[in-house]
C-alpha cells in the first residue's frame, strides 16, 4: 500500500510511521511538499492513497485531486480540513474530487480506518457479481442532467439566483415539479413559493439542487414495480431529517445521500432489503442498497454520498468511528420508514442520547405533512 502525503508534515500524526510499520513491509508513506511534486510522483507510478493538506504552496487541493483523478482514477483521494464542528466545511470544489474528508488534528487510527473503509467500498463497487447483475438491466437510468448542470455551475462559482432559476426553468416539466415540492410541508413553512427565483433565494442553492434531483430521479423510466409516490415521500422526509441531524457544514451531503438512499429500488431485478430474508430460496439478486450505490458510482456522484447509500442499512460496515453522513442517513432513513434504528451502532459512536431528539424531529415533520394534507 503506497500512501502519498502532500503538504506540510505538521498535519501528520507523529506516530503514523509506527502505525504504518505495524501493517507490514508492503505499506509505505511518502511525503512531498507541493502539488506539482505529487503529480510527478503519481504520473510515474501507481499510488494507492493520496492525502492532501488543507493548503499547498502551488496548487489548490481541489485542482491537485482533480488531476490525480484523471491520471489515476483508482487512487483513493483524501482531503484534510481545518476546523471543527460548525467551522469544518468541505469546499464545494473538493466534494467532487475527494473520496473522504478528515478533520485536523488527525490521528493515525483515523487515517487507517478511512483507508480500510474506502478499500471495502471500492471492492463492493467492483464486485463481479454486482456488475453481472446490473448488466442484466437493459436500460440503466441516465444521470440526472439538470442536477449535474447545477452542480457544475456551483463548482465554477457561476450564476446568480436569476441565472440558476433560468437554468431550471429550461426544463418546464422539472421546474413544475420543483415548485410543487418547494410548497410541500417539508420546505414551505406555510409560505407559498410561486417562482423559481424565490425558491433559490428562500431555500438556498443546495436545497434547490436536491429538489431538482428528487424531481429527476423519481421520474426515471424503469420497469421496477414500486410505489414511486410513497418512495419519494420517505426520501424527502429522510433528506430533511439528515440535514437537521448533521452540522451545517455536512448537511447538504447528508440531505442528498438520504434522498438517494433507496434509489436502488427503482432498478428492476434487485432485492428489496426492507423485506425479511428468504433463507429457503437461493436469491442471487443484489440488494437494493449496493445496487443503488453502484448506480451512483457510475453516475460519478461524490464518494461520501455513494458510501452512505451503500452502508445506510448496515452502518456498522462503515469503519468511520465518528458520526457523519453514513450514520445520519441510517438514522434518518430508519425514522422516515418507521424501521428500527441500530442503537448499538449509535452507542458505539457516543450519540445514542441524541436519538430521542431525532425521533421528535421526525414526528414533528410527519405531523406537519399530515396537517397540510388534511
Amino acid at each position: 500500500m503506497r500512501i502519498l502525503y502532500v503538504g506540510d508534515t505538521a498535519c501528520l500524526p507523529e506516530d503514523l510511521s509506527d502505525y504504518i510499520g505495524d501493517m507490514g513491509d508492503e505499506w509505505t508513506v511518502e511525503v512531498v511538499a507541493d502539488g506539482n511534486a505529487a503529480i510527478f510522483a503519481v504520473a510515474n507510478g501507481p499510488v494507492d492513497v493520496v492525502m492532501t493538506g488543507p493548503a499547498l504552496p502551488d496548487l489548490p487541493p481541489a485542482t491537485l485531486l482533480g488531476q490525480i483523478r484523471t491520471l489515476r482514477p483508482e487512487t483513493i483521494r483524501i482531503a484534510l480540513l481545518e476546523g471543527d464542528g460548525e467551522s469544518l466545511a468541505a469546499p464545494i470544489k473538493l466534494i467532487g474530487v475527494a473520496h473522504r474528508f478528515l478533520p485536523l488534528p488527525l490521528s493515525s487510527e483515523t487515517v487507517l480506518e478511512a483507508i480500510h473503509s474506502l478499500e471495502e467500498l471500492r471492492d463492493l463497487l467492483d464486485s463481479p457479481r454486482l456488475r453481472r447483475a446490473i448488466g442484466r438491466v437493459e436500460h440503466l437510468p441516465s444521470p440526472p442532467h439538470l442536477y449535474f448542470a447545477l452542480t457544475r455551475a456551483l463548482e465554477e462559482d457561476e450564476g446568480t439566483a436569476g441565472d440558476i432559476a433560468k437554468l431550471v426553468a429550461g426544463d418546464p416539466a422539472i421546474a413544475a415539479k420543483v415548485l410543487q415540492l418547494c410548497n410541500s410541508a417539508y420546505f414551505s413553512n406555510g409560505r407559498a413559493i410561486t417562482d423559481l427565483r424565490a425558491a433559490v433565494t428562500r431555500l438556498g442553492l443546495g436545497t434547490l439542487r436536491d429538489l431538482v434531483l428528487a424531481s429527476e430521479v423519481f421520474s426515471m423510466k424503469t420497469n421496477a414495480n414500486i410505489d414511486r409516490v410513497a418512495l419519494q415521500q420517505r426520501a424527502l422526509l429522510a433528506s430533511r431529517l439528515a440535514a437537521k441531524i448533521l452540522p451545517r457544514t455536512s448537511s447538504e451531503l447528508g440531505a442528498t445521500a438520504a434522498l438517494l438512499a433507496d434509489i436502488g429500488l427503482l432498478l428492476p431485478g434487485v432485492r428489496d432489503e426492507r423485506d425479511p430474508p428468504n433463507h429457503d430460496a437461493q436469491d442471487d439478486r443484489p440488494g437494493h442498497t449496493e445496487a443503488g450505490a453502484y448506480l451512483l458510482g457510475l453516475w460519478g456522484l461524490p464518494m461520501p454520498i455513494v458510501e452512505a447509500v451503500a452502508f445506510h442499512r448496515q452502518p456498522q460496515r462503515s469503519s468511520l468511528r465518528s458520526f457523519w453522513v453514513p450514520g445520519a442517513v441510517h438514522v434518518a432513513g430508519a425514522l422516515a420508514s418507521n424501521e428500527p434504528v441500530d442503537e448499538a451502532y449509535l452507542k458505539s459512536l457516543g450519540v445514542l442520547d441524541q436519538l430521542p431528539n431525532w425521533r421528535q424531529m421526525a414526528e414533528t415533520m410527519v405531523e406537519r405533512v399530515e396537517g397540510q394534507a388534511a
